[in-house]
């Protein structure tokens, strides 16, 4: 049983006994620095029940608890808040509760726990992954990790937008521009080859508008009359009725863009248990607009297009079907939700890790699976996030103006191998090692960086600035991690004993209570769909930690016991620090 239950059970048989009074919840704190104590009661709401004032209230009860229980050895009172000091033996007997517990933090699923299914990256099929993508990816496969830490069965998946006007502009580039270039003759990752013909038809379509804007065409009748926009809509339609050499031109280009993403996802430390692919899901959802046609959930246009009233809850119409019976995002997106139910009965819940562009996108879909009858609807969750945009301003990938993500990561492991280099930190390494290191150090530069933001924040991406080896940065808590490696190499004593008996120098304590929230973070971060509060629980150990080292003697401790504990301590912080940073999908060096 933890402290603040067996406090909140004595308080409230202490309200129960001398008040005659029932209370449910006591309000606890962590004491500020400023206070001897470490938890601290909020007298406020009792005082009605009381009819006391706080200072008498928290005497009385401040005199119960150091009486009653054993963990608190004092207590003081600021304006209205009492603060407890808890003994040393609490923590002591805590952290040997901990020291040998591979899960602590974690938490197992219940056997027939409901399934949770995280969908990020869902990329197009015309271009690469970039910038925009890597903060989907990384706050998706994090989500999943820690909601899998909170207790959670969790399947990892993603839609495959393999369809479309999009996927058909650079397919229609490629037959007129491609000369039969290929991922192998052109020494091009398929996804980059595909991404270049979808930037040079916006090239050529552009052209084409303004030589007809030229020909006295309103630009908004060029754009619509354009050859080339209209050749696309065409080789859609020649799509859905399945015509042979469109399917085989589109099944061709959308394997080389796999094969490219595979590597990028492997490079990026991401993975999936599940893949949809919008070219199957959309049928599905074709099917289910006739059904909620039927059912008086959607209307018909008199041009035969297909949509929803949502006026009525405050949200506009929103088309589900073309007038020329083609699908749009909404239709793909009801069927892929309808088949994740039908593939994995177990579902409980899904989260749809997608920009905030696309809030109202998400709210008419949950709304339409609603109003459709599926009561799994209630359990839909859009972790909207903010955009990633560089000193240079927003990108855009029909202009070819994107940061790619194989480019950036790259570009992070150069960058960290540069700085380690100046900062000297490499002596002894091997060619082969300081490779490895770059990498680990660069690619946690870039995911820390962009996890340590709440994820409904917008991003400024500064590469430079990630790769500190100072501050609140990847890299400041990696090589933290590695210092206490080098410490337990060092400890040539049995540290497989019990130190009990000692009195704790305040960072040690500092240390311990940073540790006793390891498990409540892991929670609230599940809860709040945020690695950022993983991110920062990790900097804020690493503080504490730095701040121990600097202020007591580890190795050079004379007396035994307090040497002992102290690197069984630091190998715990060390322990915990790698298993946050797991959440966080980012790896941690042995040596740096």
């Amino acid at each position: 049983m933890s402290l603040q239950t067996n406090l909140t059970a004595a308080i409230q048989n202490f309200i129960q006994t001398i008040y005659n009074e029932k209370i449910d919840k006591i309000d606890f704190q962590a004491t500020r620095k400023e206070f001897e104590g470490e938890v601290t009661v909020v007298l406020f709401p009792l005082l009605k029940i009381t009819k006391s004032n706080p200072n008498e209230l928290g005497v009385k009860i401040g005199n119960f608890l150091t009486e009653h229980i054993k963990e608190v050895e004092s207590y003081n009172i600021v304006s209205g808040f009492l603060n407890l000091k808890i003994t040393d033996g609490y923590y002591l007997d805590f952290f040997y509760t901990i020291k040998d517990n591979a899960h602590f933090g974690f938490v197992l699923p219940e056997t027939n726990q409901k399934t949770v299914m995280v969908e990020y990256s869902s990329p197009n099929t015309n271009k690469p992954l970039h910038l925009g993508h890597v903060r989907n990816n990384l706050l998706g496969f994090s989500i999943a990790e820690i909601l899998k830490a909170s207790g959670k069965n969790v399947n990892k998946t993603q839609i495959i937008n393999d369809r479309g006007i999009h996927i058909c502009k650079s397919m229609l580039a490629w037959q007129k521009y491609g000369n039969g270039q290929t991922p192998e003759n052109s020494g091009l990752k398929g996804d980059k080859l595909v991404g270049n013909f979808y930037v040079k038809f916006d090239q050529e379509y552009k052209s084409q508008i303004a030589k007809l804007i030229q020909e006295g065409k309103t630009e908004e009748e060029a754009k619509k009359q354009a050859p080339l926009l209209l050749e696309a809509q065409q080789m859609l339609l020649d799509w859905e009725a399945e015509n042979p050499k469109i399917l085989n031109l589109w099944s061709t280009m959308n394997s080389w863009v796999y094969n490219g993403f595979s590597e990028t996802y492997k490079n990026l430390g991401v993975d999936f248990d599940s893949y949809y692919f919008e070219s199957n899901t959309y049928l599905l959802g074709k099917e289910v607009v006739q059904f909620g046609l039927e059912k008086g959930v959607f209307e018909k246009d008199p041009d035969g297009s297909v949509w929803i009233d949502l006026t009525n809850e405050g949200l506009d119409r929103k088309i589900v079907l073309r007038s020329d019976g083609t699908a749009v995002y909404m239709t793909q997106d009801i069927g892929t939700a309808i088949q994740r139910v039908k593939d994995f009965p177990n579902v409980g819940g899904m989260v749809y890790t997608v920009g905030n562009e696309q809030d109202y996108h998400f709210k008419v879909l949950f709304l339409i699976l609603k109003k459709l009858g599926f009561d799994w609807a209630e359990n839909l969750y859009h972790l909207s996030y903010g955009m990633v945009e560089l000193p240079s301003g927003k990108m855009k990938s029909r202009e070819g103006t994107v940061v790619d993500a194989d480019d950036l990561m790259k570009e992070m492991t150069t960058t960290a191998g540069k700085i380690a280099e100046e900062l000297g930190k490499l002596e002894g390494y091997s060619e082969q090692e300081k490779a490895k290191l770059y990498t680990i150090i660069g690619l946690g530069a870039l995911k820390y960086y962009i996890l340590k933001v709440d994820p409904k924040k917008q991003i400024l991406f500064n590469p430079e600035e990630s790769v500190d080896f100072a501050g609140n940065t990847g890299p400041f808590i990696q090589y933290t991690y590695a210092r206490i490696q080098s410490i337990i190499r060092k400890a040539d004593f049995n540290l497989n004993v019990i130190c009990k008996n000692l009195k704790l120098h305040e960072k040690e304590r500092d240390l311990l209570k940073q540790l006793e929230l390891f498990p409540e973070t892991i929670q609230l971060a599940a809860q709040n769909h945020s690695p950022a509060l993983i991110a920062n629980y990790t900097y804020d150990l690493v503080k504490a930690y730095n701040s121990f080292y600097q202020s007591v003697s580890i190795l050079g401790e004379e007396n035994s016991d307090k040497k002992v504990f102290r690197v069984q301590l630091s190998e715990k912080v060390g322990v915990t620090i790698q298993k946050a940073f797991g959440l966080l999908g980012i790896e941690v060096p042995n040596r740096m």
